[in-house]
Order: C-alpha cells, then structure tokens, then sequence
C-alpha cells in the first residue's frame, strides 16, 4: 500500500467537509497499525493471551496454507474501548480550558442493590458503557429513557437520522440494532477495529492447588466430606481439597479420543505464540457515514459533519492496549499511516491524521459541528431503571441475532 502512496493530505475543515458530504469523494478511510508484545521487539515472536470464548476456547482460524490466525480484540470489544473517551470533556487545543461534552452524558441508575450493597450506595453507568448503547437492555428497562429513544428509532427508520443523533451520535458511529425495541432498525458502523494475530501455535497450562487438606486430622475430613455431600457440593471448590488445572470445564473436557484419554483439545489454554504480525485494523466508513440523513440537505450535513468529526476522534484515538491479563501490547510505528480508499483504481492519497495540527482540527470542527445538537440534547440526563420492566423483556420475542458484532 505505501508503494502506491504518492500524495499526502493534510486535514483542513474543507477537506473534512468534502469526507462527509462529497459523493465523488473516497468511500473509506482506513489504517492498519503494527503491534507487538511488550515482551518482544519487532521480528522476535511474542506470547500473548487471547479473548476465551465458551466452548471453542480461543478464536483461531486455519487458512488454506495451514497457518492459523487468532482474534486478539472482536469489533465489538474494539468498540467498548473506544467509545467511552466521549465521557471526557474536549477542546480545540487539547486543554482543559473552555473544555465542553461532545455528546450528552446520560447516566442509568441500577437501584440501590441493598441485598448486595448494606451502604445502601447506588450504581449507575453511562449509556457510554453500555455493549449495545441506545439498543440495550438496560435502556428498555428504563421507562423514561425508553421514551425517549422510541421515536428517535422510528425516525431514523423513516429516514431521519436528526433525533437519534441529538440522543445517543455515537451509537450510529459505533453501529445499533434496535432489536429489543420495536422499530427493529439497523445501522452498521461507520468506525469499525479489529486485532489478529497471525501465523500462531496455541500453548497449554496447567496448575496444581495444594490445600490444607493433608493437614488435617482424620476427624476433620470425616466432617468436611459428609458436609460436602450433604451440601452437593465439592470440597476441590471451596479450596478444602487439592485440584489440579488441567482441562477446562468445557464440552470438549468430556470427550475422549479412541485410547479413553481426556480430549487434548480441551486441556487449560496458556496464551498463544506469535511467529508473524499483530494488527488492528481501522476503517472509517464514509459510505455509511454519507447514508444517514436528516430532513432537508442542511440538517444532513450537520448530521454528517457531526458524526465524522466524533467517528475521526474515535479512530485516531490512541487506545489503552492492555487488553486483559497476558496480553499487553505498544504500538510498533511511530506515527500511524491512513490512507483515503477511492471509489475506483489507485490508492494514491496518504492522509496526515496523525498529527498534532489534524487532531486539532478535527477537535475544532467537531465542536463546531456538535454546536447545532446540543440545543437539543435531552434535558434530563439521569433516567432509573425498573425491574418490572427489565421482567417484560424475559417474555418479548426478540429478533434472531445476527452474525456480524
């Protein structure tokens, strides 16, 4: 792709304007980052813990060459990471002075939790927070909130994206299914991430848990087994007894291979070994950027503008890489190479995002661009959250769920 590369663009309000309204202009913007393991450098091959997901263990795939590629990061999870940097205030220059929201700042109050909480403390958390973001449940649950978002759904269906975007901009950045709701509408994501690793062998662990147990007289074995049987339970559970860490408690822990042997399969998994590259992948979708609309061609361009100005923070911001435990990374480039994807032949256009002057600029006319919303922004901000109503939704026929994230 550098090859090809032969103009760099500089970001400026006019070329930012023609990202989100031009229809000749380029239907994408996309990264791909280098990264490493914080243990290795670059050519060393590095062990790093994927996500686990029920039953399969981690997510690798066989390619016809019969190298393996594993999912470091879903884009759904790439998702989660980013779009709580919007709970932070922003400035044109990056300070705290004359720092202000660039979306609305709904909290959802989970109740008091007095059987678990004696402070009687309340927990609440940011519609920033929340997996599915405008289409969660836990805004379903919320009457208030509910009917808010109700007709912003039914708006956007009909084509008017304008009440969704005063609500909740970042769920038609990060993409939303109101599937829970009744409008049943779709958006993609306008920013999509994801990481992979490439050409890896899975590595196994195994532990073994000493307890007290052979410490113990005969008498106060006697009591704890019959206890633990009468109770159903294992001693191994409640660390009373020693218990290996073998296999996974899992499916595949019960299947055998021909000789009777516990499926090797299944045995406890321990991180992964990277021989190739770790990149995530990063696209800003200008297509279905351009496709949401609001009443008239002006309030489209205010919709557009707005959502590209938080969709370019979103992708450019520099995430925390410290994805979960055995899995720390650093960026492996020192500045980061985007590039505009035409319509048609070349990629020929490098564009400067990574600046200091393009984040600035982009800073500034997202706050422009969030001006004309905020007027519009609901008014109350704190909505509570109702069992009962979280009980109807045990009982509501759901749409099935898709395969993309």
């Amino acid at each position: 792709m550098t090859a090809a590369a032969t103009t760099l663009i500089d970001v400026t309000v006019e070329v930012l304007e023609k990202w989100a309204a031009d229809l000749t202009g380029p239907v994408a913007l996309h990264l791909r980052q280098r990264l490493l393991p914080v243990t290795a450098n670059d050519g060393e091959p590095g062990i790093i813990y994927p996500p686990t997901y029920a039953d399969i263990g981690y997510s690798i795939d066989k390619l016809s060459d019969g190298k393996r590629v594993a999912l470091i990061d879903s884009v759904g999870s790439q998702a989660n990471r980013m779009e709580p940097i919007f709970k932070e205030k922003y400035s044109a220059d990056g300070t705290p002075n004359n720092a202000m929201w660039l979306v609305p700042q709904i909290e959802i109050d989970l109740g008091s939790g007095k059987a678990k909480n004696p402070e009687n403390q309340q927990e609440s958390r940011s519609l920033l927070d929340l997996a599915h973001r405008s289409a969660d449940a836990v805004v379903q649950s919320c009457p208030t909130l509910k009917e808010l978002f109700e007709p912003a759904f039914k708006s956007l269906r009909r084509g008017d994206a304008g009440p969704l975007c005063a609500l909740a901009p970042t769920s038609l950045v990060f993409g939303v299914w109101d599937s829970r709701g009744g409008s049943g509408e779709k958006r993609p994501r306008i920013v999509r991430s994801v990481i992979r690793a490439w050409d890896v062998d899975v590595l196994h662990s195994a532990a073994q848990f000493n307890s007290v147990w052979k410490a113990l007289d005969e008498d106060q074995q006697e009591q704890l087994k019959k206890e633990a049987k009468a109770k159903k339970v294992k001693l191994s559970e409640k660390g009373l007894a020693d218990a290996p860490s073998v296999h996974r408690k899992t499916k595949l822990a019960i299947l055998k291979v021909q000789d009777g042997a516990p499926n090797p399969e299944a045995r406890v998994l321990g991180g992964i070994l990277v021989r190739d590259r770790i990149e995530r992948e990063v696209t800003v979708n200008l297509l279905a950027l351009r496709n949401l609309r609001g009443t008239s061609p002006e309030e489209s361009a205010k919709i557009q503008k707005y959502l590209l100005g938080l969709a370019l923070l979103a992708a450019t911001h520099e995430i925390d890489l410290f994805l979960r435990e055995g899995c720390q990374l650093r960026y492996a480039a020192a500045d980061d190479d985007w590039y505009a994807i035409p319509r048609r032949g070349t990629i020929t256009e490098k564009v400067n995002l990574g600046s200091e002057e393009a984040r600035r600029a982009i800073r500034q006319f997202t706050l422009d661009a969030a001006r004309p919303f905020r007027q519009k922004w609901p008014r109350e901000l704190e909505h509570k959250f109702d069992i009962a109503e979280a009980k109807k939704l045990l009982a509501k026929k759901e749409e099935e769920v898709p395969d993309e994230e």
